[in-house]
């Protein structure tokens, strides 16, 4: 029932608002949560769902937000307009993250004091715990048919077609059929419900559209996955560690499909689950070494492990990927929190002068481009190369364009010298660089029985391969592989720009998954009267254009999620930019980044620095 205490009529939006589910981890909500995002993009709304969950098995607080957005919003925004609290421990918290003229839907079987509500939301009560107990006797039950029957509470608040969650039902339990009647009849029990006590609908609607068209709703770490596959990995070593472990998860099911020799049924791959973070990259390298293309994934505590397989790596000039799922740190951190904190600490990787190939995909799309070219960089450049995940893309699905592969595209192996040319007597120098772009012909194993062997070492040598340690050689060596990453300038993607509508002196730099909420906020502070040109880098060394972006502009807000600015002492260090020139927009409490936050504080940073008055990015 609605509350005497409110007034009957909230917010009046349709197709554009968030909600957010609080619940209790290990109750069994994830599954119904996950169930109405889908039914209203089944309704050809776009929705962007994101889970919010603790390190632990079972007890904490867990939260999962649903940003309904016809405009094809997908970033974080901030505020909630439709609080769905179930769990008493967070309630105070909960509560006060209601949007003035809100909505608080709760189970109001045990009453509660006036002091725990808010006079400005509009409160909806229903006896959820009350319904469970008459329909059900077996506390399981109970516990898991209550979030079906707030579903369909749901459904008929925000006059969502019930039809779709009731087919979403029948593919959930397909193979089960007898778990969909009755989770379908405690749909119907909560929908009734709310028809029977309730004035339905609300002022927050569902209105059938079309506005998903042919895009695709998939994890970044599945994406990615699926990119290794159609990118020629074969090896995959890795060690179980959040977010990153559904990556190797997802790899290993893509392969039992893609992988696998149709007449006899043997693998065509090898996926291995390692002892250690160490283990698997040295497998990973010692694969690389052999010719195989072969990745781990991992997250920052694996980073700070493999450090000195990196420089070996590096130094004797071994193709291998890494996939990093960043998470919150230094140490353990918050293992389920986001951030991107590892832009450095990659970037730099070992002891020593090391520079590292990067790529910042910003959704699954390109999760699954940058899976597939990050082996042919790797195998051009025989070096490793990271793509730079976090936990916002890679454990949440987002929707993107579908994904499309050239069927007569074919690996880049680089230079790999052949048994033919070995045989016709051409020079072979394991560190030799022949053209002036320094990267060294290789060749593989067994490559000729006579010729093209090497000794691999992570000494210092020369360009034979030869163990020294006269200084002209191991300098002609470090120079060698910065003429390399020079090369590397003109094969990694290339930076996304997006130019103001008009002049303006004021240019944003951003990267990865901040890509959606920022090209919101530059939505809102357009309609302030601000003016941004965009840049969103997308690998690392930099390309020429982000130099000569930040050259055409006064100032240069560089928008990131780690609490130290990385990105931005990664421009300063490599392009040798005035640090006063780049201002930092940081946002690191492991929360993915909003719209609302970037369009604030730049609109602030304008403000002070043009000397004008700028209103809030929201009213």
């Amino acid at each position: 029932m609605l509350q005497s205490l409110t007034r009957v009529e909230g917010l009046q939006r349709v197709n554009d608002f968030v909600i957010k589910f609080a619940n209790v981890n290990g109750s069994g909500s994830a599954s119904a949560n996950t169930l109405f995002g889908k039914s209203i993009l089944r309704m050809g709304v776009p929705v962007a769902p994101r889970n919010i969950f603790p390190s632990n098995i079972q007890g904490l607080p867990t939260w999962y937000e649903v940003r309904v957005s016809e405009a094809g919003h997908l970033g974080a925004r901030g505020g909630v307009d439709l609080m769905v609290a179930m769990n008493p421990q967070t309630w105070d918290k909960d509560v006060a993250s209601i949007e003035p003229d809100g909505y608080l839907f709760y189970d109001s079987t045990k009453p509660l004091p006036e002091s725990k509500f808010r006079r400005d939301i509009v409160v909806i009560g229903m006896p959820l715990t009350e319904l469970c107990n008459r329909e059900y006797t077996d506390p399981r039950q109970r516990q898991l048919f209550k979030n079906i029957i707030y579903v369909g509470a749901l459904s008929a608040l925000l006059d969502m077609d019930v039809n779709e969650i009731e087919k979403l039902l029948a593919e959930q339990f397909r193979g089960k059929d007898k778990m969909i009647q009755p989770n379908v009849h405690a749909l119907y029990m909560g929908r009734d419900h709310a028809l029977a006590h309730v004035a339905c609908p609300i002022g927050l609607r569902i209105r059938r559209t079309d506005k998903v068209g042919d895009r695709i709703s998939i994890d970044g770490n599945s994406a990615a996955a699926l990119g290794a596959v159609y990118g020629g990995a074969t090896v995959a070593a890795w060690y179980p560690i959040t977010p990153s472990s559904s990556l190797a998860e997802a790899f290993s099911r893509y392969c039992s499909r893609y992988r696998m020799e149709k007449e006899s049924g043997r693998n065509r791959c090898a996926i291995v689950q390692a002892e250690d973070e160490l283990a698997s990259i040295g497998m990973v390298i010692g694969a690389g070494w052999n010719g195989a293309r072969a990745f781990t994934a991992t997250s920052g505590p694996g980073i700070s492990l493999m450090q000195e397989f990196f420089g070996l790596a590096y130094f004797a000039e071994i193709p291998a990927v890494i996939f990093d799922v960043q998470r919150a740190g230094p140490s353990t951190g918050m293992p389920t929190r986001t951030q991107q904190c590892d832009v450095l600490s990659c970037a730099y990787a070992s002891h020593g002068d090391t520079k590292h190939v990067l790529l910042f995909p910003e959704d699954p799309h390109e999760c699954f481009e940058m899976g597939a070219l990050a082996f042919d960089l790797a195998d051009r450049l025989q070096t490793p190369v990271f793509v730079m995940l976090d936990l916002d893309i890679g454990m949440n699905e987002r929707l993107c364009a579908p994904f499309r592969w050239d069927d007569a595209r074919r690996m880049d192996r680089g230079k790999v010298m052949t048994a033919e040319e070995l045989e016709a007597g051409r020079d072979f120098g394991r560190y030799l660089d022949v053209d002036g772009d320094g990267i060294p012909y290789r060749t593989y194993p067994g490559e000729h029985p006579t010729r093209g062997a090497y000794f691999t070492r992570g000494t210092s040598k020369d360009r034979y391969a030869k163990y020294t340690e006269e200084g002209p050689a191991y300098a002609d060596n470090m120079q060698r592989l910065l003429r390399k990453f020079d090369t590397a300038k003109i094969l990694v993607p290339a930076p996304v720009n997006r130019p103001a509508i008009e002049p303006t002196r004021f240019g944003v730099i951003y990267y990865g998954s901040t890509s959606p909420a920022m090209n919101e906020a530059d939505d809102l502070l357009g309609k302030q009267g601000i003016a941004l040109d965009l840049l969103r880098v997308r690998g690392f060394p930099f390309h020429a254009t982000v130099d000569a972006f930040i050259a055409d502009h006064d100032q240069v807000f560089v928008v990131e999620q780690n609490r130290d600015g990385q990105l931005r002492m990664l421009l300063i260090n490599e392009l040798e930019v005035d640090p006063g020139k780049l201002m930092p927009v940081l946002h690191y409490d492991g929360t993915p980044i909003t719209a609302r936050f970037i369009a604030d504080a730049i609109a602030a940073k304008v403000s002070a620095l043009a000397g004008i008055s700028v209103q809030g990015a929201l009213p």
